[in-house]
């Protein structure tokens, strides 16, 4: 798996870290994501997917790892 996320989508919700705080985080002074971890081990997978699924801003990407 590997992980992209589009920063100019991103509206600062906060989903994605609640559900998988250790692939991503938010900056402190406006909310938009940061990227932890754009390979994430097997066992992160289900929850960066439904944190994709979930983000409003359609900001994140999941592709397989190439």
């Amino acid at each position: 798996m590997k992980v992209t996320v589009d920063e100019a989508k991103c509206c600062g919700a906060g989903t994605c870290v609640m559900l998988a705080p250790d692939v991503f985080d938010q900056r402190d002074d406006d909310g938009i994501v940061i990227l932890l971890d754009e390979r994430p081990g097997e066992a992160l997978h289900g929850v960066v997917r439904e944190a994709a699924s979930v983000c409003p801003g359609v900001a994140i990407s999941v592709g397989e790892q190439g």
